[in-house]
């Protein structure tokens, strides 16, 4: 919604719409940034560091850069979310991982890091799907 150019680099503004018990990203960190999730629609689920919380539409969850974090749909409808993330820069890495083949160094690239096992922990845990793994219902 609003690139990094348009704000002087200082934020950037994309819109996640999750669909119901949908895991939005894996457990990752950033070194460079800070996101915010402001919540439109449903209910999201957030694990920051050690803790789980939810937001429903008006809450805003903050997940500082260096601090892992991973982000769901905990609803069954819907869950629609404004993420800011500052500094700018990191809303290019969702059309690079479309537009750039697989085993490319996002890591490098972006200052971003996943957990693998985290990630397949936290889906199971809350039964949910990630882009081509079904949920254990």
């Amino acid at each position: 919604m609003v690139w990094g150019d348009e704000s002087g680099g200082g934020f950037s503004l994309v819109e996640h719409p999750i669909p119901p018990r949908h895991l939005a990203a894996p457990l990752h960190r950033h070194t460079r940034e800070d996101e915010y999730s402001f919540v439109l629609e449903g209910r999201l689920g957030a694990s920051l560091g050690d803790q789980v919380v939810y937001a429903d539409p008006g809450d805003l969850v903050f997940k500082p850069r260096d601090q892992w974090h991973t982000f769901w749909n905990a609803g069954d409808s819907v869950c629609r979310i404004l993420e800011i993330i500052s500094p700018a820069g990191f809303e290019h890495y969702f059309e690079d991982v479309i537009e750039r083949p697989a085993g490319a160094d996002w890591g490098a690239r972006y200052g971003v890091e996943t957990d693998p096992s985290g990630t397949s922990r936290i889906r199971e845990q809350f039964d949910l799907v990630f882009p081509g793994r079904p949920a254990t219902r």
